[in-house]
């Protein structure tokens, strides 16, 4: 095949993310087929200097390999790279070690990221937002107060910067110095809706934009549910606010379940159209949210411990408002015993405790779990929360 021109990329090796910029122009070349073709040839590079024989081989359509032979592509690339550098756009390939290791766990992740801003949000605990364009006042206040919630106990709030409930979850968490991450629909130079610039400046400063599209890619219908599997694969899990019948958040949360993520849904009222989307995912199986904790208990217990993280590991964080000084020593005896990442059976708790009968350390337990500081799992086990 043709010999491929270079360009000058600081940082990392420049001809080989050139290459990779060039076969996600490739047209015809989808994100898997273009995936095998690099883990079976070693690299994006190799897969342009193989030979026609070779990607008949391995079941490469006949118009994808003549697009890879003709080297068209690279024009394109060298202007995308250099456009890229003007903006402060980083180019992330999906072998690069910044590359966000959840996303890379979903089905057909993008082979090329654009990413302004902070890059290591990607690998930040994170959780999305999602919801209608057409927000109700309650819808507002829930998205509100659920995404300021979760940015001050340290999550990183994803959405799609679109209207509604996405740039409320965006403002809310900038409001109270959170982190968010917008993942675009269009090029990530692209301001769609232009009503949110200030909104896009804002997170560019204080966190990210991502978008697979090239550079000027108009916001096409067909761009959005794409995008929606890496709002979904960056996340921990999906909060639906509000979502009517044929709403893109309720592609958001059946992408989060098929890619083994977290669904939950905050109900509404029942003669609000908009309610229909996080009902029927509650009967589904989603987690029904009434407030933050309902989504922290849910997370892994690494994260849990590495947001709650505090130089006394016994010691809950200071100023958060569910340790408040009115556990009573019981309370906290029993709350201090417990583990986040390890379930302790009730036996172990009342050999631990002696001084307390089992009546009392059952009536403590039952008022830290309605306080959503510690969980009952099956066969009398406990574990904390926070």
């Amino acid at each position: 095949m043709n010999d491929q021109p270079s360009a000058a990329t600081p940082g990392k090796e420049p001809e080989e993310e050139l290459h990779w910029l060039a076969l996600r122009l490739v047209p015809g070349l989808g994100n898997r087929l273009a995936k095998r073709l690099v883990d079976t040839l070693g690299s994006a590079t190799d897969v342009f200097r193989a030979s026609s024989s070779e990607l008949e081989s391995l079941r490469v359509p006949s118009h994808v390999i003549r697009n890879l032979s003709t080297g068209t592509v690279f024009e394109g690339a060298i202007r995308e790279v250099e456009q890229a550098r003007q903006l402060g756009i980083r180019l992330l390939t999906i072998r690069e070690a910044d590359y966000p290791p959840l996303l890379k766990e979903i089905f057909d992740p993008p082979l090329v990221l654009y990413v302004r801003g902070e890059l290591a949000l990607l690998r930040a605990p994170a959780v999305a937002v999602v919801g209608t364009r057409r927000t109700t006042p309650y819808g507002r206040a829930m998205a509100e107060r659920l995404a300021a919630d979760l940015a001050s106990r340290g999550l990183v709030i994803i959405s799609g910067l679109a209207r509604g409930v996405d740039a409320v979850a965006h403002r809310a968490t900038l409001d109270i110095g959170g982190k968010t991450v917008a993942v675009l629909g269009n090029g990530a130079d692209v301001i769609y809706p232009s009503e949110n610039k200030k909104l896009f400046d804002r997170i560019v400063e204080q966190g990210a934009i991502v978008s697979e599209f090239p550079l000027g890619s108009f916001p096409a219908p067909q761009n959005f549910p794409i995008r929606n599997r890496i709002i979904s694969g960056l996340s921990l899990g999906v909060v639906v606010v509000e979502a009517a019948q044929h709403s893109g958040a309720l592609i958001t949360a059946r992408l989060a379940m098929e890619q083994n993520r977290e669904v939950f849904a905050i109900p509404g009222s029942l003669t609000n159209p908009c309610s229909w989307g996080p009902h029927v995912l509650i009967k589904q199986g989603a987690k029904l949210v009434q407030d933050w904790q309902d989504v922290v208990e849910e997370l892994p217990a690494e994260v849990r411990q590495q947001l709650f993280a505090s130089s006394d590991a016994t010691k809950p964080p200071e100023g958060a408002s569910l340790f408040a000084e009115s556990l009573s020593e019981q309370e906290r005896a029993i709350y201090n015993l417990l583990k986040v990442e390890e379930a302790i059976h009730l036996d172990e708790i009342l050999d631990a405790l002696p001084q307390l009968s089992s009546s009392e350390v059952l009536v403590s337990l039952l008022e830290l779990e309605f306080k959503n500081l510690v969980r009952q799992l099956p066969g009398k086990n406990f574990v904390k929360i926070f």
